[in-house]
């Protein structure tokens, strides 16, 4: 009796040990089929872009002349800037919302809407800056030349804003983000072994609320 008592529980353990290893294969083939948490990848690559809050993206230099002039009792004077100023074009990817980036598992396709890009205030390089004036006999009266000076530095602003913000300017930023963006959510999925597509698209493209 004792010997088929020991028998039957041996018989049950080695039951109990065969279907645990059944399920516990079950479970890891599952996981194994499931392949990659792609969403999770999606979700830490959308963190680490929207820590690094506003990004410069492309650089531009530019030189541009503005012209003032003045005239008071009779006299008349004029004056020239000539400015170089460099522009950044950035990115603010704290504006970045998990609705914005987006999974396609058919295509293998990530898409990842962007803000637009914005450009800063012209940073003028003054140790290069020129001048040229004439009628120096106005200027030499009351402060003609100081509000010649204040309205060329006022123009100087919109000038070097209508030359950065050109169509080819601003292409070249955005094609400068698309490929920081797209890489920075492609290698993470690569690595998991996931080959994927990253469409990045501002707001005014087509399909970017889509």
């Amino acid at each position: 009796m004792a010997s088929g008592g020991l028998m039957r529980t041996l018989f049950a353990l080695l039951i109990g040990l065969v279907v645990g290893a059944g399920a516990l294969w079950a479970v890891l083939n599952q996981e194994e089929d499931a392949g990659p948490d792609v969403q999770s990848i999606a979700a830490a690559s959308l963190e680490a872009v929207r820590a690094q809050n506003r990004l410069t993206v492309f650089a531009g230099r530019f030189t541009v002349a503005v012209t003032s002039r003045a005239e008071r009792l009779g006299l008349s004077a004029e004056k020239t800037m000539i400015v170089p100023a460099t522009v950044r074009y950035e990115i603010d990817y704290a504006k970045l919302t998990p609705a914005d980036v987006r999974w396609d598992a058919e295509t293998s396709t990530m898409q990842v809407n962007l803000p637009a890009v914005e450009i800063s205030a012209p940073e003028v390089d003054l140790t290069k800056v020129r001048e040229y004036g004439e009628g120096r006999m106005l200027m030499t009266l009351g402060n003609a030349e100081q509000a010649l000076d204040s309205a060329n530095r006022r123009k100087v602003g919109e000038a070097v804003r209508q030359e950065a913000d050109t169509p080819l300017m601003l292409n070249l930023a955005r094609d400068a983000a698309r490929d920081a963006v797209a890489r920075g959510f492609r290698l993470p999925l690569e690595a998991a072994g996931v080959p994927a597509r990253v469409i990045v698209r501002f707001p005014d493209e087509v399909g970017s609320g889509s």
